[in-house]
């Protein structure tokens, strides 16, 4: 366990107990120490445990005028996605969780996150937390969507930045507000305090206008800056505990990641997995706590892993796969046998809808994870799945 001073205080969402680790109403928004716009009240240090709730992949398309040409399946309504009723159910638990703050783990808002989309259909569900949300951006935020029949233009975060960070009168972003900066040098990395926990949100989304598309993390594009800035963020961070999150994860728990790489190999998810390759190792060596991703629609627990994947239960980080906020389910990756493709998830969920709640105490943290909403078509039972365990800080 690394000893380091204290600096300031601030605040992010999970049928088995993890052996290897050991085991709202809406409130004034806490003070953040990097991005964070608003006037800090938080106390420098203090032993108080905080509730973090965490989850990704969260609001339907409203179907409204400005997505009347889109295809009806991929819009609200459509039972094949989650819909409203989810959307309002994994809401309803983070409030009641009281959060100090809530993990935003990116694509919040489908399919591309235009200011209207998240307007008609996030803030409905979940704008009563909205000052308590810290987010980090998805692909369905920066990217084109031209799946399903649909035709959509990548928003390169503008529809993201103008909902968290507030815009004019026309619609164009702040340049800065709760979603970090919204800058040609920054888009919308920064990091955090709560008590004794550092907590870290990452744009993982390089293959954008906005970054150039250009997903290198050594030359001098805008993601290799990011890549320098945490790096940075890290070796000045003087608090015990650390957590990291961003949408696309580094290692794999769902059939739609692991068709052409192997589950447990850096970057199955894609080029932004093999991109988050490089932040797992600064993390790793920096001994961080835990890393939060999203982008695949289940729940997975992962074991503590090096930067190659391997099972490392002493300095190895948990990864936690958050990505059932209410958009639509995907399902997990299994063996023949009924096992996880990739062995070092410890237990999975894909039937349903939830955010994982999160307990950072001074020196630990505990995390259970319980659903809000069966899936469609799915039995009365699947609401009877839990996970919870525990925790310390390295």
């Amino acid at each position: 366990m690394r000893s380091r001073t204290r600096k300031l205080s601030l605040i992010a969402v999970g049928v088995v107990a993890a052996t290897f680790l050991g085991t709202a109403a809406a409130v004034a928004a806490p003070a953040i120490d990097n991005g964070w716009p608003y006037a800090s009240a938080a106390k420098a240090h203090d032993d108080k445990a905080y509730t973090l709730a965490a989850v990704g992949d969260i609001a339907c398309e409203p179907n409204d005028s400005d997505n009347a040409g889109n295809p009806a399946a991929l819009k609200c309504g459509s039972p094949s996605l989650g819909g409203y009723a989810a959307e309002f159910a994994t809401a309803k638990q983070a409030d009641a969780m009281k959060p100090d703050a809530v993990a935003l783990l990116g694509d919040e808002q489908y399919q591309v996150g235009k200011l209207s989309d998240f307007e008609g259909s996030f803030e409905q569900a979940w704008g009563g937390l909205k000052f308590l949300e810290k987010p980090a951006p998805g692909n369905h935020e920066y990217y084109s969507y031209t799946k399903k029949g649909d035709n959509e233009a990548g928003q390169n975060g503008t529809g993201y930045f103008a909902y968290f960070n507030g815009h004019d009168q026309s619609g164009a972003p702040n340049t800065s507000g709760q979603a970090g900066d919204d800058t040609s040098a920054n888009q919308g990395w920064y990091s955090y305090n709560l008590g004794n926990w550092h907590i870290i949100s990452l744009n993982v989304e390089c293959n954008s206008a906005a970054f150039n598309n250009d997903c290198s993390t050594t030359d001098n594009g805008l993601l290799a800056q990011e890549t320098t800035w945490l790096a940075s963020d890290l070796k000045s961070n003087r608090q015990e505990c650390t957590i990291a999150y961003w949408h696309q994860p580094t290692f794999s728990a769902t059939t739609a990641a692991t068709s052409t790489v192997a589950a447990s190999a850096p970057g199955a998810g894609g080029q932004e997995g093999q991109v988050a390759d490089a932040w797992w190792k600064l993390l790793y060596a920096d001994h961080a706590t835990l890393v939060l991703n999203g982008h695949e629609h289940a729940y997975a627990h992962l074991k503590p892993m090096n930067p190659d994947g391997q099972y490392d239960p002493k300095h190895g980080i948990p990864e936690f796969i958050i990505g059932t906020g209410g958009e639509a389910l995907d399902t997990l990756a299994k063996n023949a046998d009924g096992s996880f493709a990739n062995s070092n998830v410890v237990t999975g969920y894909d039937q349903g809808y939830g955010t994982m709640k999160l307990t950072l105490k001074e020196h630990s943290y505990s995390y259970s994870y319980t659903p809000a909403l069966a899936g469609a078509g799915q039995p009365a039972s699947a609401l009877n799945y839990s996970d919870s365990g525990s925790g310390e800080c390295k």
